[in-house]
């Protein structure tokens, strides 16, 4: 990459010229030109130079926050205690959550799935059992957790691990039936080790298959419960290390859960039977029960069903326990749907799942494993949901979810985000959103309520707008780094239901999800939104507090690039911008009939790919619909996708271009003002010199690049293809000069960008007009002039003129994205049509007068007579002086790579230009010099999600889809990595933990020895010995110091070193204090042992020793 650094620039005089290639050709204007010489078409005057306050300083790159739900989940975990939850999933991440705004993603270097999680119960640490046979200890006492010990075993495959509560000695399964004892605090394997063959009989011949359940007894912790895969039970004395029973059943074991206390123990089996056991009686279980099994008329043993993934067994002490299972249904229903069973003495509930089960945890009162469990929900992980049911009413409804976990509902297609927009949005929203709420939720708070959350100091409103695959929108809150949802609008409804057997018209284009938004925009100010689906449609939808009952407005526009199909009043003159007047009526003509279908009886014609409801339709408030605006067929070609959108509200129009043309709409009149193929819009003007093609020739093309294609889907069908489809994940669907074959750039210029602005249109200009700034797949840019009626009064029956400028400006590769300066170096904003109710009550006549803002910010009035004009393409990036059009700034971003996202951003009441490169590159661009401020390799475009997702806003902050079901935020800010610390939540908060219930005299007496058993003089380094080096390797982690200098930053930072620190110190001293204390110990012993042999030799004469 070339820097340039441009100092003293006056439009008007000539400038320095930049080194470096230019990607301009022979235009009208001086667009691709390097040497940005000549003098300026209005005025010669010397300029001041604009003092650009940015520099590399405010700028570095971290992830803030992740929201949605953990892709692929594999573990679950809670601490009853802290009331924290922790999942775990395939692609090694864990995701912790509390009350809602308490929610952090750590991620494992290795990538290994999470097998396993558990908690030490309100110690604020998380150990997890990863595939790849590691187990690592989190520290989550600080914001970012951070590993403090991993411990990899190299011989043995991990299966299961329990640790108990309130021990720091933690039991780990492993797949050749062995168990291993590791100390929490030391990470390092101790000498005690439960071998298979010691804990089965002797007499057996096989190999009781990997532990698949290991917990210590409720009544006596010296009694170990091993559970292998065959069926075998084994129940070890920790003391006496040998067994004390051994139970066996001919079906497979899945899980095993204990009676509180501590007598029986419930197992649940792989022939979706659940068996219970008496320590007692060992021999055969004392009930065997197939919950879901038809009971057999001749009183036979019910059949079998399918498995018992898992079963816990919860007591309460008013009532029947309860017994809770996931599987076990009857395979003679192979429809039916994953399901949770929930008994409760006689009563058998069973709760179906939209998506099957991958784990359940059933949240109980006390975290004593020996007293009444009082079950009150259970928490239960979904392969694509969370769900927490209420067990504390008899219906047993679900909680309401506060956390934004259904990001995903229908896959996401598109984003935007709007950081700083008008603070009376989000309100306003979730106002009209709130009536959708569903009714039936559980009326107890949520009890996932652990850890802090507060504010911040960021106060500034945030909105975040998804596109889905199934045409819905979805508006989030996403102020102070969280999600709530706000509102949601389904596009779907202005079209009528495709029957089965006629949704033939979309099929041809359009595999699957007919209704999926491609592209959305939306003007926060005057609340208008506008999508693009990915059936070659628009819908303009304009925002009302009322409800209507409406017929939809909509038209049909047919685009298409050769010159001939341009529908125009003389065919002889054929001109390429008709005048309005003469062009209204035949355009009109476009949004008859549906059904016109061309003298070949096959060849569809001027038919649009989806039907728009014709009666009235009643719209709720909130989002309704204005105007639908729809492609046809052309001669038997399916419309193509639309690759450009854009609105504006002052002008009333909206504007969208594919890799056919352009088309611009008037949403007030209702009428198509401009429908033209690319090549037309140039004019004379055009730098490339093409002839129009004509119908024929256009015909034997699209065969000849059929044939040439490997696959027998035409390129038509390719382009059309759902953004939702594999084709469209692994293949970029925008055309890229880079690698669009030479043939392909004579034919196809798709439009890529559009901005509606004031600006100069010509060079010789002295004041700014209504204009359409139009941005080509070659880089070119074409400056449209929009003659709009002089008084608004007129707005709604005169016509609006669009006619050429002239202007064509160049750049390297397809252009992406405009923006405006004022001649202070401000960032214009477009011109916008203060928002008012179209439905208001008191609106009683339509033509009550529009408020429009023109000129914004309010200094930009006095713009005086230049601005500036920044456009980005995906390889390089100009800033032009109007309306010289002298290029004053170039900037080669990449020669090798391209941009796929460039956004013209606000930071530190400043402006700069944000770029995401496809080769991971994120950069940013100082204006109008355009010097380089910030180049980091960040993120590798490992899919085509990020690329068609990623988007950046105002204050430095950025987004894109990680995975199908999480959003990932960024900020590219140093004042916001700076204060992150400070908005991130609490995990840990210092909560006492609950006393343990009376036992009470007798139960202590009677009740087992429980207390008495001394873990670490069983199975430490002094009793137990070492284990062996080669069995397991210990690796410290970077969670002490190291770790929280990397996370922490400011005041905070230093306050959790300096705790850290105390902590550490704090550990030592207590060490030392136990050392101390054993050294004592044993000096009095041997001072005791010297006395006794004192006086035991005593009275004793030499002689006699």
């Amino acid at each position: 990459m070339k820097k340039f650094n441009f100092r003293k620039v006056l439009d008007g005089l000539t400038a320095a010229s930049p080194v470096g290639s230019s990607g301009g050709g022979s235009g009208s204007g001086a667009g691709g030109s390097v040497h940005p010489g000549g003098t300026a078409g209005a005025a010669g005057t010397p300029r001041e130079e604009i003092q650009e306050t940015l520099t590399s300083d405010y700028f570095q790159i971290c992830k803030t926050v992740r929201h949605g739900f953990p892709y692929l989940p594999t573990a679950l975990a809670f601490d009853p205690v802290q009331k924290i939850l922790a999942i775990g999933t395939r692609t090694g991440a864990i995701r912790i959550l509390g009350r809602p705004g308490v929610d952090c993603y750590c991620q494992h270097e290795s990538g290994a799935a999470v097998l396993q999680l558990q908690f030490l119960i309100n110690e604020g640490a998380l150990v997890s059992a990863c595939a790849d046979d590691a187990l690592h200890l989190w520290n989550l006492r600080q914001k970012r957790p951070a590993i403090l010990h991993s411990l990899k075993f190299n011989r043995e495959r991990i299966t299961y691990c329990h640790l108990p509560f309130q021990s720091k000695w933690l039991y780990v399964g492993t797949e050749r039936g062995n168990t291993h004892i590791v100390n929490i605090e030391s990470f390092i394997l101790s000498g005690y080790v439960i071998m298979w063959n010691k804990a089965i009989e002797l007499s057996t011949k096989t190999h009781p298959g990997p532990v698949v359940h290991l917990s210590d007894s409720p009544r006596d912790e010296g009694k170990l419960l091993i559970g292998y895969e065959n069926g075998t039970i084994v129940f070890w004395d920790l003391r006496s290390k040998r067994a004390d029973l051994r139970a066996y059943y001919d079906e497979a074991i899945h899980s095993v859960a204990w009676h509180h206390e501590g007598k029986q123990f419930m197992c649940s089996h792989s022939d979706g039977s659940l068996t219970l056991w008496n320590l007692k009686s060992p021999n055969r279980p004392f009930q065997t029960t197939i919950p879901h099994g038809k009971v057999q008329r001749d009183g036979k043993k019910p059949e079998s069903c399918k498995p018992i993934l898992k079963v816990e067994y919860k007591t309460c002490k008013n009532s029947e326990p309860f017994v809770v299972f996931s599987g076990g249904l009857s395979y003679d229903k192979p429809c039916r749907r994953p399901s949770l069973t929930i008994m409760h003495g006689k009563a058998i509930t069973v709760l179906e799942m939209d998506h099957p089960i991958v784990d359940f945890l059933t949240l109980c009162e006390t975290p004593y494993p020996n007293e009444f469990q009082e079950p009150y929900a259970v928490v239960v992980l979904l392969e694509k949901d969370l769900i927490v049911v209420d067990l504390t009413q008899t219906n047993f409804p679900i909680f309401e979810n506060p956390y934004p976990i259904d990001i995903h509902e229908s896959p996401v297609t598109c984003t935007e985000y709007f950081a700083d927009c008008p603070p009376d949005l989000i309100p306003v929203l979730y106002s009209v959103g709130a009536k959708h709420k569903k009714q039936g939720y559980s009326n107890k708070e949520w009890p996932i309520s652990g850890g802090a959350w507060n504010l911040g100091a960021q106060t500034y409103p945030e909105i975040i707008i998804t596109g889905h695959a199934d045409g819905s929108v979805k508006f989030w809150d996403a102020s102070a780094i969280t999600l709530q949802m706000l509102y949601k609008l389904k596009t779907s409804k202005v079209f009528e239901k495709q029957k089965v057997g006629e949704g033939k018209t979309t099929a041809e284009i359009v595999e699957e999800d007919p209704f999926a938004v491609q592209m959305m925009y939306w003007c926060p100010e005057s609340r208008i939104f506008c999508v693009a689906g990915v059936s070659a449609y628009v819908i303009v939808y304009r925002f009302s507090k009322h409800e209507v009952n409406t017929e939809i407005a909509s038209l049909e526009v047919r685009l298409q690039s050769e010159v001939e199909d341009i529908i125009t009043p003389e065919p002889e003159t054929n001109p390429p911008f008709p005048d309005a007047s003469s062009q209204l009526p035949s355009l009109k003509s476009l949004s008859g009939s549906t059904n016109t279908v061309a003298c070949e009886g096959t060849m569809k014609d001027s038919i649009p790919c989806l039907s728009v409801k014709a009666r009235p339709v009643r719209m709720p408030p909130g989002y309704q619909a204005d105007l639908v605006i729809q492609l046809v067929w052309v001669d038997g070609e399916p419309p193509q996708q639309i690759t450009s959108l854009a609105v504006n509200s002052a002008y009333g129009l909206v504007a969208f271009g594919n890799c056919n043309g352009l088309a611009v709409v008037d949403f007030m009149q209702k009428t198509v003002l401009l429908s033209m193929g690319t090549l037309d819009l140039y004019g004379s003007s055009d730098p490339y010199q093409r002839q129009p093609r004509s119908p024929r020739k256009s015909r034997q093309f699209a065969a000849g690049l059929t044939e040439l294609s490997d696959s027998p889907v035409s390129l038509e069908l390719e382009r059309c293809k759902s953004p939702t489809s594999e084709n469209r994940e692994n293949s970029f669907s925008r055309s890229r000069s880079s690698s669009v074959s030479s043939i392909d750039r004579d034919s196809k210029e798709a439009i890529t960008a559009l901005f509606f602005m004031e600006s100069f249109a010509r060079k010789n200009d002295s004041a700014v007009s209504s204009c359409l700034w139009v941005g080509t797949g070659l880089g070119m840019v074409i400056i449209l002039s929009l003659n709009l009626p002089a008084s608004d009064d007129l707005r709604h029956s005169e016509p609006v003129v669009v006619s050429p400028s002239g202007t064509v400006l160049t750049l390297k590769g397809a252009v992406l994205t405009f923006a405006c300066l004022d001649c202070m170096g401000t960032l214009t904003h477009q011109p916008y049509e203060v928002w008012r109710d179209p439905h208001s009550a008191d609106d009683g006549d339509k033509t009550r007068k529009r408020k429009l803002v023109m000129h914004s910010p309010s200094s930009s009035q006095d713009m005086g007579d230049h601005q500036f004009a920044v456009i980005c393409s995906e390889k390089q990036a100009k800033v032009f002086s109007l309306p010289s059009q002298t290029c004053l700034y170039v900037h080669n971003i990449t020669e090798t790579s391209f941009l796929l996202r460039a956004d013209v951003v606000t930071l530190c009441n400043s402006v700069c230009l944000a770029c995401f490169c496809a080769n991971g590159h994120i950069m940013t661009l100082s204006l109008p010099s355009l010097r380089p401020l910030l180049d980091m390799n960040y993120l590798p475009v490992t899919d085509m999600r990020i690329a068609r997702t990623f988007c950046f806003t105002n204050e430095g902050q950025a987004l894109y889809l990680s995975s199908p079901t999480e959003i990932q935020r960024l900020t590219y800010s140093q004042e916001m990595c700076d204060n992150l610390q400070d908005m991130l939540g609490d995990l840990f908060t210092p909560v006492e933990t609950p006393e343990a219930q009376n036992r009470g005299f007798l139960k202590g007496l009677f009740g087992g020895s429980g207390q008495a058993f001394d873990r670490e003089e069983l199975f430490g380094e002094a009793t137990a010995g070492k284990a062996s080096r080669s069995l397991a390797q210990h690796i410290p982690g970077s969670g002490g110091i190291e770790g929280v200098r990397g996370a922490a930053g400011g005041v905070i930072g230093d306050l959790t070193r300096a705790r850290i620190a105390l902590d550490e110190r704090g550990q030592k001293l207590g060490e030392l204090d136990e050392r101390t204390a054993s050294m004592m110990a044993s000096a009095e012993a041997f001072s005791k042992h010297a006395h006794e042999v004192m006086l035991k030799y005593k009275d004793k004469k030499w002689y006699q020793f």
